[in-house]
């Protein structure tokens, strides 16, 4: 995100490298994937993982971070 005139030359170099069930699949069942989200779905992590309850703490992850946000925004409105 930002660098959107390097994005061609970042889906090469980057290509097979995507987090995906085939990748998680042949560890145990504690192993998690976390993103810090937006998510270019099918880039750097599929949909489908995203969204696995059993998979993901990307939404545990995303409310942690709304929370932090909002104890600064309240830091410094006071």
């Amino acid at each position: 995100m930002g660098q959107e005139e390097e994005r061609e030359q970042r889906l090469r170099d980057f290509a097979g490298f995507t987090v995906d069930n085939e990748l998680i699949e042949g560890h145990d069942m504690f192993t998690h994937v976390m993103h810090c989200l937006p998510a270019h779905y099918g880039e750097e992590i599929t949909e489908e993982l995203i969204w696995d309850p059993r998979r993901s703490l990307v939404w545990d992850q995303a409310e942690n971070k709304l929370h932090a946000q909002k104890a600064i925004m309240a830091l410094l409105l006071e």
